[in-house]
């Protein structure tokens, strides 16, 4: 979960769209760069200190590529702030001969960043992710409002969702 490197399609999407923004995978000093509080945009996330920050992401990181959080910044800005985010876990299981699934979690971008396709970015890299894993397929859970969102990102719907939260 470590790793510097930006999705390899960078520079086409820099040519592209004209911006400079990276989709990378998290890093520990992201706390600083306002992760969590773009977190608290999508579902109550208390601010975590240095400290329990660091720590919530070394136990993440020891997951290895089971559990992928990417995020969107520009590095060119003057402040470099994380735009957005998405997670992708990795589910084994016995079913398909111990295939894989999938699921993208946590896709958040910024109120002030919306409308320049970040989300599709970090969507659709955590799809080739998912994929390049061995994933037979991908899903997530969405309200009724981003149905259309995620069906441009290719998902179809399929299902019905229930939770128990405690």
């Amino acid at each position: 979960m470590a790793s510097t490197s930006p999705e390899p399609s960078t520079a086409a999407a820099v040519a592209e769209t004209g911006c400079s923004v990276q989709i990378r995978r998290l890093e520990a000093t992201d706390h600083e760069k306002g992760f969590v509080a773009l977190l608290s945009q999508l579902s109550a996330c208390p601010d975590l200190t240095a400290s329990e920050f660091a720590a919530c992401f070394a136990d993440l990181a020891a997951l290895g590529d089971d559990h992928v959080i990417l995020v969107a910044e520009d590095p060119a800005a003057p402040e470099s702030r994380i735009l957005a985010t998405g997670c992708l876990f990795v589910e084994r299981k016995f079913l398909r001969g111990g295939g894989k699934v999938g699921h993208v979690e946590d896709v958040v971008v910024d109120a002030a960043a919306r409308g320049r396709g970040l989300g599709l970015r970090v969507v659709r890299r955590l799809v080739e992710i998912a994929k390049e894993a061995g994933c037979y397929k991908v899903i997530l859970d969405c309200t009724p409002e981003l149905r259309a969102y995620y069906a441009k990102c290719g998902f179809v719907e399929k299902g019905v969702q229930m939770a128990i939260y405690f």
